[in-house]
């Protein structure tokens, strides 16, 4: 009978998510209005599945049972995991934890790579663990755990975790001292559950503004009930990390206490003006020498806003070219505009970026903006809104600000930029990427922190999700 009633008020919460869906929708033929309605209804039950699971979670502590099949779920044994770094007596063991990490993905993967490069050459006492989706749940090597999650089609490698519990019980095996993740879904879910199992704290590092993604995706419907539940996630980690004051207050905004800023840093020595080879990249495109190259690497998301960049060089006409790596693919022909592949070596990527111009950037709620960064160190001014992360990061000694990320506002910012001296310019953003934005500053403030939680007991609020 509980169940029963579970079942109806979970269909109770989904009927009225897809009703507000539909009412945004505008008005459809039958058939299709009601095939849209239960497209709907399916995506608003994977809304609420996290904070749905949650709750039969608790309610089984409640009756002291544990979650059902555990030892059945994950056939993983952690003596068969390999550690990175520590040595023989680490000082502590640090988990790093998220779904937002593919052979593709671009910024939280670099994050993560840059953070064990760090410890391993300046913190060689810290044992470090990367949880993260893959085909099958085992060890990759050293430091490396995947678990097993469907590879989203079309997600560009991205895979989705789906059991909670399958997840959780990894990373209880893992034994850490410490556990950061990088997302609110299945991940960050689980690392708070193994967290208050273990009596370890966890650290929530905002990589994502859920809302705006879910407003840019879905409509604005979708916006408040994703803040709400953005807001409470968060609210249940004994810490929170922004990599910029415009996070800060997006999650300040939303009642999440225990915040700190830690802005991202940037290898400056990887990205270097000295790998430009202009030459070489204008024989590869076949642009004229004349070309003023405009360059954007990334994904090919919605919310990178590729459209609106292609959009301001097509209305600029030559000599200016938009040189797409990684972010072209599904966007439409334009003769302004050159796609690159997806580059995996990093230092190929870095030569690309340094062989152009500038860089452009068009993604108004970008939370920090680590390939700005990447740009400014290796030498080139960055044209991009004045806000979000990216507004944080650029003033008119490094680059120039556009008023807004509509096409019109972007051209007039690329034309100003071109008006003045972009070699000066160009030589002040390398100087302040060296002056401002070493990785030391952004590792050494995140393992002071994780040392303080350590010796501290979590204090973490019980979880009740709404929409």
């Amino acid at each position: 009978m509980v169940r029963v009633r579970r079942r109806r008020a979970h269909s109770r919460r989904t009927r009225a998510l897809a009703r507000l869906w539909n009412k945004s929708a505008g008005p459809k033929t039958p058939k299709r209005r009601l095939a849209g309605t239960e497209d709907r209804k399916r995506a608003a039950a994977l809304f609420l599945a996290a904070s749905s699971s949650v709750e039969k979670r608790k309610a089984r502590r409640a009756k002291g049972l544990g979650p059902p099949g555990a030892a059945r779920l994950v056939r993983f044994d952690a003596a068969q995991a390999p550690p990175f770094g520590g040595g023989e007596n680490p000082t502590f063991h640090l988990i790093d934890t998220t779904m937002m990490y593919a052979p593709r993905s671009g910024g939280v993967r670099r994050y993560l790579t840059a953070k064990r490069a760090w410890l391993e050459k300046r913190r060689g006492d810290i044992r470090h663990s990367l949880v993260v989706p893959g085909a099958h749940t085992r060890s990759e090597g050293p430091g490396l755990v995947t678990v097993a999650a469907t590879r989203l089609p079309f997600g560009d490698g991205y895979r989705m975790p789906a059991s909670v519990t399958k997840w959780e019980t990894v990373l209880k095996a893992l034994q850490p001292d410490v556990i950061e993740a990088g997302d609110v879904f299945v991940p960050g879910h689980a690392a708070l559950e193994a967290g208050e199992a273990l009596g370890v704290p966890v650290v929530g590092f905002c990589h994502t503004d859920a809302a705006a993604l879910a407003a840019l995706h879905l409509g604005d419907w979708a916006e408040g009930p994703t803040f709400n539940f953005w807001a409470q996630a968060y609210q249940r980690f004994d810490a929170v990390v922004a990599p910029s004051w415009h996070t800060a207050s997006r999650l300040a905004e939303a009642g999440v206490e225990r915040v700190s800023v830690h802005p991202l840093g940037v290898d400056t020595e990887l990205f270097h003006p000295s790998r430009g080879d202009r030459a070489r990249l204008l024989r590869r495109t076949g642009l004229p020498a004349n070309s003023r190259l405009l360059v954007f690497a990334g994904r090919p998301a919605r919310e990178k806003n590729i459209e609106g960049m292609i959009e301001a060089v097509e209305k600029l006409g030559d000599p200016y070219r938009l040189v797409l790596v990684g972010a072209g693919a599904g966007a439409r022909y334009s003769p302004q505009v050159v796609s690159l592949d997806f580059e995996r070596e990093p230092e190929r990527l870095a030569a690309l970026i340094a062989s152009c111009d500038a860089f452009l950037h068009a993604n108004e709620n970008e939370i920090f903006g680590l390939v700005v960064l990447e740009a400014m160190a290796a030498g080139l001014p960055v044209i991009g809104p004045n806000k979000g992360g990216v507004g944080e990061l650029i003033d008119e000694a490094v680059g120039q600000h556009a008023t807004t990320s509509d096409p019109a506002d972007l051209a007039q910012a690329i034309e100003a930029l071109f008006a003045r001296d972009v070699m000066a310019i160009s030589e002040t953003a390398r100087r302040r990427a060296e002056a401002r934005h070493s990785w030391d500053a952004t590792f050494d403030g995140l393992t002071k922190l994780y040392a303080d939680l350590i010796n501290r007991a979590p204090r973490r609020a019980a979880l009740a999700l709404t929409a």
